[in-house]
């Protein structure tokens, strides 16, 4: 199974961005997904996750109201919509695949991540 995420680049504050993470190797239906972050320095930390089915989701407080994730299970594709960015939001996000839970042991595979940088 690959995963790979694509979408990051360089965004002002208050600026939007749309990550994909695009799956292969098998249907995407199979797994819950999840999004996570890693700034320099820091820990690499939950960001949401989302059902197998897309019908639940879940978020890290900091994000609530500002990102939204989904999925195309008939794409093999899952999306972390983020809107209203900040600074603190700068990271390499990762997408991974496996169980719904915001602990990274749940998740057996990860793809390479890409860059966010929010700047002015």
């Amino acid at each position: 199974v690959q995963l790979v995420e694509s979408g990051g680049g360089l965004v002002q504050p208050g600026g939007s961005l749309r990550l994909s993470c695009a799956v292969s190797g098998r249907t995407v239906s199979t797994y819950a997904m999840g999004w996570f972050r890693q700034a320099p320095g820091k820990e690499r930390e939950f960001v949401a996750s989302i059902t197998r089915s897309g019908g639940t989701t879940d978020y890290v407080d900091s994000v609530k109201g500002r990102f939204t994730t989904s999925r195309d299970n008939a794409k093999n594709t899952v999306y972390l919509q983020m809107g209203s960015l900040k600074p603190e939001d700068t990271a390499v996000y990762y997408c991974a695949a496996g169980r719904y839970s915001r602990d990274t042991a749940e998740y057996v595979y990860w793809g390479q991540g890409t860059q966010v940088i929010v700047s002015s």
